[in-house]
């Protein structure tokens, strides 16, 4: 539960006089801090009020300290406060939610090696033949949805040989049926995925050994297969 404003942080302030007869002084209180102290009689002799003037700022100190204290709570507990109250971070995904809502209706097709996927876009181009490179895109996410990686976050599709166990044999055998401008989610089994696991990283979920991943991947270009066309 977040603390109320101080009023101190606020700009107000509530004051007080602390009348000290025996002694003539009057003295200004402002939560507990002496702040002002002034004689009621005219022509007090300093040196009548030192020993009152030091004990003063012993309690002056003491204040200061627990008001610092307790300003400084108020201010992490407000920006603790703000803190949880903002929205996780948006990351950029291939599949937004229009996309979603039509995956849903999309079938699902199952291979032999239990590898499962889904055409988000059929491509209009050539498939990549074994052992060629591809560039492609990709967020890869564990089953609940959260992203451990993706080549969007790094400004420029990742280019691999396919085929060839460059990477997880999911998205190997996943890309090699693909046309070059397609999207495809591919529901990768554990046996097919990280089966040492990734260990966790700052704002990145954790994926156990021989867990299902999902990987989203647009097929964007085969670089030697365009060269040998042109």
């Amino acid at each position: 539960m977040a603390s109320s404003p101080s009023p101190l942080l606020l700009g107000s302030s509530s004051s007080k006089t602390l009348h000290i007869h025996s002694h003539g002084i009057s003295c200004d209180k402002i939560r507990g801090l002496f702040v002002r102290c002034s004689s009621l009689r005219p022509g007090v002799r300093a040196s009548r009020t030192s020993v009152r003037g030091d004990e003063m700022n012993l309690v002056s100190r003491r204040d200061l300290i627990g008001l610092v204290l307790g300003v400084s709570t108020l201010i992490l507990d407000s920006f603790d406060a703000k803190g949880a109250g903002l929205p996780p971070e948006e990351k950029p995904r291939l599949c937004d939610d229009a996309c979603e809502k039509e995956l849903e209706n999309v079938p699902m097709v199952t291979t032999e090696s239990s590898l499962q996927y889904k055409d988000i876009k059929v491509g209009q181009g050539p498939s990549p033949p074994v052992g060629f490179q591809v560039a492609a895109n990709y967020v890869a996410m564990i089953p609940s949805g959260q992203i451990f990686d993706s080549s969007l976050e790094k400004g420029r599709p990742y280019i691999f040989r396919v085929g060839s166990g460059q990477v997880v044999k999911g998205l190997d055998e996943g890309i090699l049926t693909m046309k070059t401008g397609g999207k495809r989610r591919l529901y990768i089994p554990g046996p097919l995925a990280f089966p040492k696991g990734l260990v966790s990283a700052p704002g990145r979920p954790r994926v156990a050994p021989n867990s299902p991943v999902i990987f989203d991947v647009s097929l964007e270009y085969i670089p030697g297969l365009e060269a040998d066309e042109e």
